[in-house]
């Protein structure tokens, strides 16, 4: 059994999608525990304020499987291929971890995005605080707290 964590995201119908993902995540994966959901500026690119949280869960599937589904699950939500990287989303899903296992395919592990984005690092936090990032040699909730938190603005919201 694998323990991994997902981002997940939208900016585009955001609470619909949002919605979607907290429904369709336990159909794929076992013991799912979400984060709060917090609300950010986007990042990188002009658009509407994200919804962002993580998703701790397990699964026997296999990384590449993994990858696979989630890149379905945003297809069946009015994601494309061919989406700019800073750009709107209806629905985002980035596997940040699958257990210790540090690769660039098929996706890159442990995602870069984890120790430069608070909309990642604060949800990822409040599920994995004590999981060990097997490249920075600390824990979580150690790079949460070292975190620059003037760097971006993100606050808690209820949906």
């Amino acid at each position: 059994m694998a323990q991994i964590f997902i981002s997940i995201g939208s900016n585009v119908d955001k609470e619909h999608y949002i919605k979607a993902a907290l429904a369709i995540i336990p159909m794929h994966f076992d013991n799912v525990i979400y984060s709060s959901i917090f609300e950010s500026e986007s990042v990188g690119f002009e658009g509407n304020n994200f919804y962002n949280l993580v998703a701790a869960a397990t699964t026997e599937l296999p990384l590449a499987e993994v990858c696979a589904l989630l890149k379905r699950i945003e297809q069946e939500h009015g994601r494309t291929p061919s989406d700019k990287k800073f750009s709107p989303r209806t629905l985002d899903l980035d596997l940040l971890f699958f257990d210790d296992v540090i690769c660039d395919t098929p996706a890159q592990l442990p995602r870069d995005e984890i120790t430069k984005n608070a909309f990642v690092l604060w949800p990822l936090a409040e599920v994995a605080s004590e999981f060990a990032h097997p490249e920075e040699n600390k824990t979580v909730g150690q790079l949460w707290h070292e975190y620059d938190k003037t760097k971006q603005k993100l606050w808690k919201v209820e949906i």
